[in-house]
Formats: structure tokens, sequence, C-alpha cells
């Protein structure tokens, strides 16, 4: 185990068992904000929020090589250890869960989670096996960390409803706190994978919140036609020159179901890629 200030940070998942044990036992509660590291400030704001909730806060950074599908970015990825070291130990958080592969995945390894339903839509037919490798994770993350409750954003809205599932389905004695989207001064909703936007993608990007803003605007204003109102997000995408669109839904904001006449609280999603650059993005009517 070594120590940055006052993060620790652990590599073996016997030692952070260890450290939930003994967290257990002393009648602290102990919170967990899962990542693949690279963080900007939309990770933070939910390592903030767990280190306001909890007696203890870990933080673990772990890319993980199931949730990418061939000819994604896994290698390029953005990996910082020492950046992501420096925030968290910055923010309060007491330990970094730090594992190598080998230690989520090893030798022999081959049980993993079939989410159903809930992966087949959106961004599911698009990265298949995507959300069965992100349930494994976060299964296994769950497993070692064994935290009180775990904090995840909803700009991975999808993503946020698989793992409020399992949590149900496994009956997983586990709180997950939802936290809002984060976003730069123009509406660009943070990712890690905004650093691979060129200054001009940069720009066109801007368009992608906006296309949301203008369903939310047209809804408000009296319009439920699930197709009038994605017509007004496709426009405002293709006078971007934003033309590589995988999907505009309007979907039940639980079960994920296709809508055709919007309600309150309905979510609106898209996924557009910018010269290969994926982005996703989502608001709640």
């Amino acid at each position: 185990m070594d120590s940055v200030g006052t993060l620790s940070v652990l590599n073996c998942p016997s030692d952070m068992k260890k450290i939930s044990d003994a967290c257990r036992k002393a009648g602290r509660e102990l919170g967990f904000v899962p990542t693949m590291g690279a963080l900007h400030k939309g990770h933070i704001t939910l390592v903030e929020e767990s280190v306001r909730r909890a007696d203890v806060t870990v933080a673990s950074v772990f890319v993980n090589p199931t949730q990418f599908g061939p000819g994604e970015d896994f290698n390029r990825y953005e990996r910082d250890y020492e950046g992501d070291v420096e925030k968290l130990a910055r923010c309060g958080v007491n330990y970094l869960f730090y594992p190598d592969i080998s230690d989520i995945y090893p030798d022999g390894f081959q049980t993993t989670v079939s989410v159903g339903n809930l992966g087949d839509c959106l961004c599911g037919p698009f990265r298949p096996g995507h959300f069965d490798g992100v349930a494994t994770v976060v299964l296994k993350l769950f497993n070692i960390v064994r935290p009180d409750f775990a904090v995840f954003g909803r700009k991975d809205y999808q993503q946020l409803k698989i793992v409020q599932k399992m949590v149900r389905d496994f009956d997983m004695d586990i709180e997950i706190v939802e936290m809002p989207i984060v976003r730069e001064p123009d509406g660009l909703a943070m990712s890690s994978r905004n650093a691979y936007l060129s200054a001009e993608q940069r720009i066109k990007a801007a368009s992608v919140s906006k296309a949301l803003r203008e369903i939310g605007k047209k809804f408000k204003g009296g319009c439920d036609d699930c197709r009038i109102l994605l017509a007004e997000a496709d426009k405002v995408l293709r006078m971007a020159q934003i033309n590589d669109i995988d999907y505009i839904e309007i979907r039940d904001p639980e079960t994920l179901e296709l809508r055709h006449r919007a309600v309150e609280g309905d979510l609106v999603a898209l996924a557009v890629r910018l010269d290969g650059t994926r982005l996703i993005d989502n608001i709640v009517l």
C-alpha cells in the first residue's frame, strides 16, 4: 500500500477488502466512486459528494477492457495516474483502489453478467457486449470494495439504470446515488473523450447539447409528438454538420421503452460521432 498525503493507494483486492471490513466493524460509512481515470470536473463532483456523505471514501481507477469492443479506443483511452492521484488527494479521498487487469480478471475468469433488455436499446446495438462488460466489472468492484453507497453520474444514463437494476436484482445492500451532468460553459457534457476533439470538432460538439435544449423548449411549448421533437434536434445537428448520428430517442426514464408521445420526466438521449469520437448526452424533460 502506497500513500500520497492522506490518500492511500491499494492495488490488491484482498487489501481493499481488509479496509472495507475494518470500516464496517468500526461502524464507519463507506462511499465508493468507480471511474476509468483521466478525471475531470464531472468525476470530481461525484467524489466530492461521496466525501461529503461518507466517513470513508474509496475511488477506483480501472480502464475495463471488457467494455471496449473491437476497434474501440481501449489502447488510446487517456490514462493520467499521477494527475488522478493528485486530484483525489486534494478532494479528501481516503483510498484509491488501482488494480491491475489480472487482479480483476485472473486466469480462468469466465463468469459474466448479462444485463437483459436495458442493454438492448440506445448505445447497446452500437456497442455489442459493452453493458455486460460494465455490469460485470461494477459487480466485481462492489464485491471487493463493499461500499454502503456508490455514486454515479447521469451522463451515462443507460449505465446508471443498468447498475441500479443489477443492484435490485441481486439484492445488493448498496445505495446508488445519482448526480447530475456537469457541463462545459458552452453546454458540452464533460467526458474524458472530449480530449480527442480537435478545435474545429469542439465547436461543432456544442451543438449536441443545443439539440437537446431545443427539444426541451419545444416540449415546454406544448408539443408532445416525439417525431416532431426529434426532428427539431436532428435539424440542429445537421446545421452543425454533425451527420454521423447513432440515435436521437425519447424513452421511458426507468424501463427505457421507446415513446411516441412524450411526458414530463421522459429521457431524451442521443449519441453522435465526430470523426470517430463518440459523444453521448441526455436530458430529462
